[in-house]
């Protein structure tokens, strides 16, 4: 038999285990999964080409031989202004020696990457999801793109999640007699920006789904 002056105990100040759904919440505040080697060497890598255009021309010669070919180089004016520049070359012109479409349409995905790789850094994968080119008048010199984004692009990078990025790119021709620009398009681009985090925890959750399936 109990004591009659035993008192129950104060379950209010016992410690209490947290559960499976309480331990889920605690890696908010837990250090990230270190990355491996070939994540390191990657994300420098992709750094690395968007540092000046030697690098990205050495980056370009191998994973991006149409750009090499294609001679497109940046020009970063300042914190705000990025264009990329589309050299007049053989290469780029169609049969009556003027700039070919397929060689602005297909530099136009190229120069906005760039835009994107220089803002979000080298921890983020950038695909095309939709591109629109609208054909002005022909260019007969050099193609200048300018780049225009309304979003704040490095503040979405930095939040480390998936997101959409829409860009303008003007297309002008330089004209080296009249000192000038002529508008010869307008483009219409949306990038779909996903941090390599992501792809490297998909897939280890698919590799260890299949070793618990064998």
């Amino acid at each position: 038999m109990r004591p009659i002056d035993a008192k129950e105990p104060d379950r209010s100040e016992m410690p209490v285990r947290p559960s499976e759904d309480a331990e889920a919440a605690l890696p908010v505040g837990l250090p990230a999964r270190r990355r491996g080697l070939v994540a390191r060497i990657d994300a420098f890598v992709s750094k690395l080409s968007t540092r000046n255009n030697f690098w990205h021309r050495l980056c370009s010669l191998i994973w991006l031989p149409y750009a090499f070919k294609s001679g497109i180089t940046m020009r970063k004016l300042d914190s705000t202004t990025f264009t990329a520049v589309l050299p007049f070359r053989r290469f780029n012109r169609n049969w009556y020696n003027a700039m070919a479409g397929a060689a602005l349409l297909a530099n136009s995905e190229i120069a906005g990457g760039m835009f994107l790789f220089e803002k979000c850094g080298g921890d983020y994968t950038v695909v095309c999801k939709n591109l629109n080119y609208r054909f002005l008048r022909p260019c007969f010199g050099p193609a200048v793109y300018r780049v225009e984004c309304s979003e704040d692009i490095r503040a979405l990078a930095e939040a480390h999640q998936e997101f959409n990025a829409d860009i303008e790119l003007g297309i002008f021709q330089h004209v080296k007699k009249r000192g000038r620009e002529v508008r010869v398009g307008r483009c219409d681009v949306t990038f779909h920006c996903t941090p390599k985090s992501h792809h490297h925890e998909k897939k280890r959750r698919r590799s260890a789904k299949t070793k618990s399936n064998r």
